[in-house]
């Protein structure tokens, strides 16, 4: 089973015949390259064209983030699954205002219904939520009267901000207060999960999207400008509150993450390397748990729903069915 290889420290990553040497203080490891599903680089970590060539003949993306843990890049190989039909029919998919429109609106209310059941399962576990779960309601109810992307964009953004309150309430735990949302610096411990967590997210359905016939510059509620990438973020948002947010509160609650894990520098908190470590271990482990799917009746790993959904996506596009967003059960 092909497996994401996390680089935390500093060393050099090379060829070696046809399998990856990653060496660290003159030790080197050797990791067979069909076992690697995607590289991510945190660490001061040294590589050459030829490992390049290399990874792209064997498909595989490398993930590049700063010292803090943020996402600053993506080495994309040279893409096997072209579709020149399906590029065509995403382009105008984006050039058509309506249609744009309805496909942006379901990502949106993707999200906010996972946004609502993970209010409502902590409510079944005895938290008083249910104010802030009939205020997402309401926002719910008006994605389908919005006539453009921005107040689509807005309603969502409320729609997250009502829900960010249940966080102190569930949590009860003066370490990981949250207040409000902060990004670039997080001001406290959740942003910072927050927002490593998502970046995480963002390059596993990046992952997903190379191995489709998907452009993933061509996204509909995140526009396509300057940005690279477009069309993951557009996905990540259906799935941020059941891979992200559940397994941070999960992770505060079991105490694998404490305040000790974090450290303050250029005004925010970060999560230090240890918390970096623990962190990725239950992001993997999350990706890898497994869920009974209802249309194809068998156990599939929340990262093959991701790919799934990708899927999904590209039978909306082709006109062969229409586009529903993953919506959680438990």
């Amino acid at each position: 089973m092909k497996r994401a290889l996390y680089l935390m420290g500093s060393g050099t990553l090379s060829r070696a015949q046809n399998t990856l040497c990653l060496e660290r203080e003159g030790v080197k490891r050797y990791v067979p390259v069909e076992q690697v599903l995607e590289i991510h680089v945190f660490g001061e970590v040294d590589f050459n064209k030829r490992l390049l060539e290399f990874l792209s003949q064997h498909e595989i993306l490398v993930h590049i983030y700063s010292y803090h843990g943020w996402y600053m890049g993506t080495f994309y190989p040279r893409e096997h699954n072209n579709s020149g039909y399906l590029i065509l029919q995403q382009v105008a998919y984006y050039l058509d205002p309506e249609k744009r429109l309805d496909l942006a609106c379901r990502f949106v209310f993707g999200a906010i219904q996972n946004l609502l059941h993970v209010l409502r399962y902590y409510e079944r576990r005895g938290k008083q939520l249910e104010d802030i779960t009939a205020t997402v309601e309401g926002h719910l109810n008006r994605v389908r009267h919005q006539k453009g992307i921005e107040q689509l964009m807005q309603v969502e953004g409320q729609a997250r901000e009502a829900y960010y309150r249940a966080f102190d309430r569930i949590l009860e735990d003066p370490d990981f207060e949250f207040e409000e949302r902060s990004r670039r610096p997080p001001r406290n411990r959740i942003n910072a999960l927050l927002s490593f967590g998502n970046s995480l997210l963002y390059t596993a359905v990046l992952s997903e999207i190379y191995r489709t016939h998907l452009d993933p510059r061509i996204g509909f509620l995140h526009a396509t400008n300057f940005r690279r990438f477009a069309l993951n973020l557009d996905v990540a948002e259906v799935f941020k509150p059941v891979l992200v947010d559940r397994m941070i509160l999960s992770v505060i609650q079991k105490r694998q993450i404490q305040a000790k894990h974090f450290d303050s520098s250029l005004g925010g908190l970060y999560l230090k390397e240890e918390g970096r470590r623990r962190f990725l271990e239950a992001w993997e482990e999350r990706l890898s748990t497994t869920i009974q799917h209802r249309g194809l009746k068998r156990q599939v790993s929340y990262r093959t729903l991701l790919r799934l959904e990708l899927y999904k996506l590209e039978k909306h596009l082709i006109g062969d069915r229409e586009y529903r967003p993953f919506r959680t059960r438990w």
